[in-house]
């Protein structure tokens, strides 16, 4: 049992998500820094008001935050522009880069228009069916 246990966890997949949590709590950390040290106080210079979590609403004496929600969906969005600018899209180039390959080889053969079957590129004839087949231009 524990053996099992044990395979499960050194499984490449669990460490590499483990990992990944912790640096993803870690960015939401920095971000989250980021929108309160630097870009509230730029929006503070442009609109007046340093926070949104100040506004809100109140029907029959209960108030609605919805300041909260507004720097809550502005770190997220710049958490997730920062994972697609510096993690994705960097991502993507590399793995566009491992998988560029050369153009593929010119064809050797080609399809019998009559039975279908592979012949040489040059042949004038199928082999199989013996029809006359047009020879691949020089």
């Amino acid at each position: 049992m524990l053996s099992g246990f044990k395979q499960f966890i050194l499984r490449g997949n669990v460490v590499d998500m483990a990992v990944g949590v912790v640096i993803g709590a870690a960015f939401a950390t920095v971000v989250s820094a980021f929108t309160k040290d630097l870009l509230t106080p730029l929006i503070a210079a442009v609109v007046g008001k340093p926070d949104f979590s100040y506004l809100g609403f109140t029907i029959r004496n209960t108030h609605f935050p919805v300041g909260d929600f507004i720097n809550a969906a502005i770190s997220f969005l710049l958490v997730a522009a920062a994972v697609y600018y510096f993690v994705v899209t960097p991502v993507n180039i590399l793995v566009a880069r491992m998988h560029r390959s050369e153009a593929p080889a010119d064809p050797t053969t080609k399809k019998c228009p009559e039975c279908m079957s592979e012949i040489p590129i040059d042949a004038r004839r199928c082999a199989h069916c013996t029809q006359p087949v047009g020879a691949r231009a020089a």
